[in-house]
């Protein structure tokens, strides 16, 4: 499946969204998943794929000139229009998603198959945990606009500075805290600090947290072992972790899941 940039949208100076249209979104069978996410892949610089391709084609392609998977939320679905709005965190011109995101142009086209995703905010619980770094904005931000009025939500969000925050319209009863890492003491234990610290509002609770390995590991032990969660009923998942490429963390992840497991 593949579609075509429709609209630019510079949301902060690391954020950036892009919605997609046309090419085969009319075949899109959407989920009612608010961690919805596309498995979309990016040629490298140098590779003579161009999009739309099939997969023959790729027979005999070195390594180096293969398209790179890499995962997205889907921030929005317009099953009116058929568009998709994804939400592309830049960091400079490391990385081949955001880089591909700061030069997209109306036109240009992405592959993609999809959609996945298992989380969607629970109506059996009083209230809702969400937490993460930037990468997990399109599923908070998704998340909080399914919520109707009068629900409540407790929100935890990692950027670097005060310009970094971005707009999360809901009708809930959220609380958004912004943790900046420019002016934490320990940008790495920012994320768990904050939510340890924390009172709970009283009652049941459902927990969303993704974003970087070593702050999800952290924090997930402290909701497991202080808060009491049952991480079999949590939605918990490290997106990348500090100081690994993408390719390093997808090939050493699993193993890091199973140590995270370990913990509690």
């Amino acid at each position: 499946m593949y579609a075509e940039v429709q609209t630019i949208e510079r949301l902060s100076p690391s954020m950036i969204r892009v919605v997609l249209g046309e090419g085969t979104l009319d075949q899109f069978e959407t989920t009612s998943a608010t961690d919805a996410y596309i498995n979309a892949q990016f040629p490298p610089e140098g590779s003579p794929v161009s999009v739309p391709f099939e997969r023959t084609e790729l027979d005999g392609l070195p390594a180096e000139l293969r398209p790179r998977p890499r995962r997205f939320t889907i921030r929005n679905w317009d099953s009116n229009k058929r568009q998709l709005a994804i939400d592309f965190v830049a960091h400079g011109d490391d990385g081949y998603a955001g880089t591909w995101a700061q030069r997209a142009r109306p036109g240009d086209r992405l592959q993609f198959s999809g959609p996945g995703g298992s989380y969607r905010p629970s109506p059996d619980v009083d209230w809702h945990l969400l937490a993460g770094d930037e990468s997990a904005l399109g599923a908070i931000g998704a998340s909080l606009e399914s919520l109707p009025a009068g629900r409540q939500a407790l929100v935890f969000a990692v950027v670097d500075g005060p310009e970094h925050e971005i707009d999360l319209p809901t009708e809930a009863d959220a609380t958004v805290v912004w943790l900046h890492r420019r002016t934490a003491a320990d940008p790495e234990t920012l994320l768990h600090d904050a939510v340890s610290a924390t009172r709970f509002p009283d009652g049941t609770f459902d927990v969303f947290l993704h974003g970087e390995a070593g702050e999800v590991r952290s924090t997930r032990r402290h909701l497991v072992a202080d808060r009491g969660v049952d991480p079999s009923n949590a939605s918990i998942s490290p997106y990348w972790r500090r100081d690994h490429t993408d390719e390093a963390w997808r090939q050493s992840k699993r193993q890091w899941l199973a140590a995270q497991a370990r913990d509690v």
